[in-house]
């Protein structure tokens, strides 16, 4: 039987969601407890990867396992084997063709940056001391609906087949001393929300226009965008999956 897990992470101490060689990750510390609790070797299949430093409001994973799980004793057994800064919210059934990465329809980030100089949010928002025009912020996320490949704000040397993605919302808003950028895609590239931030920041702080912006995307070269602003004020705050619509 397959299963899906949905749970949050504060990806401070983690190398990224994926696991890989000598650096910790989400994928092995919550495959670690599952088999711990199980006492078998099972694979963690995630709906993305995150990268290093980044967080996760929302995210799913799948794993198989032949036993009918009883949620209601698995669910707080589970989250006391792992960590304080991994929760896990729910374990449920699902059909055995269902994936957790494949059948995802959209995801949602958002990423955080403070205005004034706050201690509590170091960890989790970006400080940015200059003044930022957000009403032009908004109007290159305009920009952003009339264009599908946006390789100009991929990692290089990434192996995909496509630029391509579909973005179906971006906006900046105002929450006090707080700038929230929230940006839906059916798919996103590496280090892609990112560097559109930060390219955004040179936007709002007058270094790059909006006809610039729109030449950037025109171009698809890394090297013409902006920095890619620190991995601590992403978050991912939602997986869509279809199946789950009237859950």
């Amino acid at each position: 039987m397959r299963y899906f897990i949905e749970f949050a992470y504060n990806g401070k101490n983690y190398h990224g969601f994926q696991t890989q060689p000598n650096a910790s990750s989400v994928q092995e510390t919550l495959t670690k407890a599952l088999q711990l609790l199980i006492d078998k070797s099972i694979e963690i299949v995630g709906a993305g990867r995150t990268d290093s430093g980044v967080h996760a409001k929302q995210m799913f994973a799948h794993f198989d396992y032949e036993n009918i799980l009883d949620t209601t004793y698995w669910l707080p057994k589970l989250n006391s084997y792992l960590p304080k800064d991994i929760v896990i919210y729910d374990i449920f059934e699902v059909k055995e063709d269902i994936h957790a990465r494949f059948e995802a329809s959209a995801r949602t980030y958002e990423y955080y940056i403070h205005t004034f100089k706050d201690a509590f949010l170091e960890d989790i928002s970006w400080y940015c001391f200059q003044p930022l025009n957000v009403n032009l912020m908004n109007k290159a996320c305009q920009l952003l609906f009339k264009h599908t490949d946006f390789e100009c704000f991929s990692k290089v040397h990434t192996e995909v087949f496509t630029f391509n993605c579909t973005i179906t919302e971006a906006n900046w808003k105002h929450n006090g001393n707080q700038l929230i950028f929230t940006i839906k895609a059916d798919r996103f590239l590496r280090n892609m929300v990112r560097a559109i931030v930060g390219t955004m920041v040179n936007i709002g702080s007058g270094k790059t226009s909006l006809e610039e912006f729109k030449e950037i995307i025109e171009s698809k070269n890394r090297s013409k965008a902006g920095f890619s602003v620190p991995a601590h004020g992403l978050f991912l705050v939602k997986v869509d999956y279809p199946f789950l619509e009237n859950k």
